[in-house]
């Protein structure tokens, strides 16, 4: 369940607001009173921190907002030492700084002024450690499988943006689906005209008919595919030229991100193949293996929201305008 803060007379409040090397630190005392200070992301900083606010012998509401992965080793070292971390939304932050400073410009000290008063007015939510609450090993999967998928889709309109339109238009409309892998294996075999009209007809069916894999009617389609490469209006480069050997090398590396991210969905079915929620959560149409393992991966145990309102909170959803 989404758990908003709340303050007390006596207790410490702590604005952090992270960065790659160090990070700024804001802390209002029960009095009223400010320290500000810095902490290098090295373990003695982490320790002086952490000794720092035990010496306050008082209750410490710590609040920051998560940047990049740069909160994630203090974070946790807090929460190991027994302190509560409260997030902090970063669009919230944004407009809270607006409001307070009538300017839209960032810097660390705005952001922990701004963090502090999101503190004071308990517009924050309890923070849960990845690594603590058994989900991280889960996140790594889902935001790996994440950036192959992003880099393989970088790739893929590379091919056809940039490789097609200039050796071999006509292919593209040949090649109906992303995950239409074979036809990327039969491009590397054949990626220009040249490298198909070095055969006569004849030659080249049989010569490509087993990287066309299998087709309806795969004597049409290679008759079509030819009579298409000698009409084509490729650049007329040979096919061990510089620019044909690099497009060879992109459509390689596109195969080995389909493979890498077909290898990434099998190890995540098997790693959470047992778990319930896994299971239940693919139940749901349009929840496959991946995107159950997101919802997992992101929002940890499932059951600690008391109401499904509370869940679609949490993730910044409204049903009713989206």
């Amino acid at each position: 369940m989404t758990q908003f803060s709340s303050t007390t007379v006596a207790t410490v409040l702590v604005a952090i607001d992270f960065a790659k090397a160090r990070n700024d630190v804001l802390v209002e005392l029960p009095g009223g009173s400010h320290q500000r200070f810095q902490v290098a992301n090295t373990l003695s900083d982490f320790q002086e921190f952490a000794s720092y606010l035990k010496a306050l012998k008082q209750p410490c509401l710590i609040g920051f907002e998560a940047t990049g992965n740069y909160h994630r080793a203090l974070a946790h070292y807090l929460e190991q030492n027994g302190f509560t971390l409260h997030l902090v939304s970063s669009f919230a932050i944004a407009r809270t700084r607006e409001a307070l400073y009538n300017s839209w410009d960032k810097n660390d000290p705005k952001d922990c002024q701004a963090i502090l008063q999101m503190l004071k007015t308990g517009m924050t939510q309890r923070y849960c450690d990845p690594l603590s609450q058994g989900i991280h090993e889960a996140q790594e999967i889902a935001r790996t499988y994440y950036q192959v998928s992003l880099r393989r889709v970088r790739v893929y309109h590379s091919i056809r943006t940039h490789f097609l339109p200039l050796y071999f238009p006509e292919a593209e409309k040949y090649w109906h689906r992303s995950r239409s892998e074979w036809f990327c294996a039969f491009l590397l075999r054949f990626p220009n005209p040249a490298s198909v009209l070095r055969y006569t007809q004849e030659e080249f069916m049989r010569v490509a008919w087993e990287v066309a894999e299998r087709k309806t009617n795969k004597t049409a389609w290679l008759a079509d595919f030819y009579q298409t490469a000698a009409r084509s209006i490729g650049l007329p480069v040979a096919e061990d030229s510089e620019g044909i050997r690099m497009f060879r090398l992109i459509l390689q590396e596109y195969l080995g991100l389909c493979r890498l991210r077909a290898e990434i969905e099998k190890h995540a079915d098997q790693f959470l193949g047992e778990q319930a929620d896994y299971r239940r959560l693919q139940t749901i149409p349009g929840i496959g293996p991946i995107g159950a393992l997101t919802i997992l991966a992101e929002a940890g145990d499932l059951r600690r929201f008391s109401h499904y309102k509370k869940f679609l909170k949490y993730c910044g959803l409204d049903l009713c305008t989206r």
